[in-house]
């Protein structure tokens, strides 16, 4: 399968609902380092009491 942002091999894939969508390495960090920069992500970890050790 090939990354959904570029032409690169993809690493990661996710099959929901029939659809599939694939990331290369490199693409994958860069959606989890927006991930972790995002307000979204706070208010899960909030709603969910999410304590790091």
């Amino acid at each position: 399968m090939q990354c959904h942002y570029c032409d690169g091999s993809a690493d990661v894939t996710v099959d929901k609902d029939g659809v599939k969508v694939g990331v290369c390495e490199d693409h994958f960090q860069d959606r989890l380092d927006e991930l972790s920069d995002s307000e979204t992500l706070q208010r899960l970890r909030e709603q969910l009491e999410i304590e790091r050790s």
